[in-house]
């Protein structure tokens, strides 16, 4: 799940896979913007065939939390 959500991570941002770690926050560590994290929210439920919750998707600031929920709603 990690390698994955890494690798969807890399299309919306200037970021390298190595610099993208367990801690690292989307927008203040790794540059997204709202837009970015939003659009990446949406190619993640068509890549995972799942749905996030908007209310939830606020909450997500660090790479492990979105890890964490992906976790859950594929479980």
């Amino acid at each position: 799940m990690y390698e994955k959500l890494v690798n969807i991570m890399c299309e919306y941002v200037d970021v390298e896979p190595e610099n993208i770690h367990p801690e690292s926050r989307f927008m203040e560590d790794l540059g997204f913007t709202s837009f970015d994290f939003m659009s990446m929210l949406g190619e993640i439920e068509e890549e995972f065939d799942i749905e996030i919750e908007q209310g939830m998707a606020v909450d997500i600031r660090t790479v492990q939390e979105a890890v964490d929920y992906l976790e859950k709603l594929t479980a």
